[in-house]
């Protein structure tokens, strides 16, 4: 692994150990060359997946702006990081497993919507009105409304 700090390739690994929630290694690492210490994480990648654009524009999947997208989304909620990366880890399974070599960008979207869903209603509106391209207030309205009616009509609730 290469020093983030000085380039160098050699570092060691000075202390493993898994997440909490488990699908990833976390190692602290140490450079031989200037000593700085940082941190790197080693996560399963079970298969190379093509994520498909509603241009049709192919691109590798990156679970990096999967979580860019639901953090963006999860702002100022004061949802803990771990249950965001919960929902990032189980959306990149949910793709590696599907069998499937291409994924549309669609059906990605619909995998994040429905967690954000379950985590909170406030950042699946914002990431809703980024995927489903809300022009107006109206659109917002219409879509706040059919949270209103999952959450049980209880208006504290979205």
């Amino acid at each position: 692994m290469r020093c983030p700090f000085c380039a160098n390739d050699d570092t060691q690994v000075k202390d493993s150990r898994p997440t909490e929630d488990n699908t990833a290694i976390r190692r602290r690492r140490q450079c031989s060359s200037c000593g700085a210490r940082f941190t790197t994480f080693e996560r399963i990648q079970l298969r190379e997946v093509t994520v498909v654009k509603s241009n049709d524009d192919r691109e590798p999947f990156e679970r990096s702006k999967l979580e860019q997208s639901v953090t963006l989304a999860c702002r100022k909620r004061g949802i803990d990081r771990e249950k965001i990366d919960q929902l990032v880890s189980g959306v990149q399974r949910q793709v590696e497993t599907s069998g499937e070599a291409e994924i549309s960008s669609l059906a990605i979207g619909e995998m994040v919507m429905e967690g954000l869903r379950v985590l909170d209603s406030v950042a699946y509106i914002r990431f809703a009105s980024v995927y489903r391209s809300f022009n107006e207030a109206k659109d917002f309205e219409e879509f706040a409304g059919t949270v209103r009616d999952v959450a049980g009509g209880d208006p504290d609730n979205v």
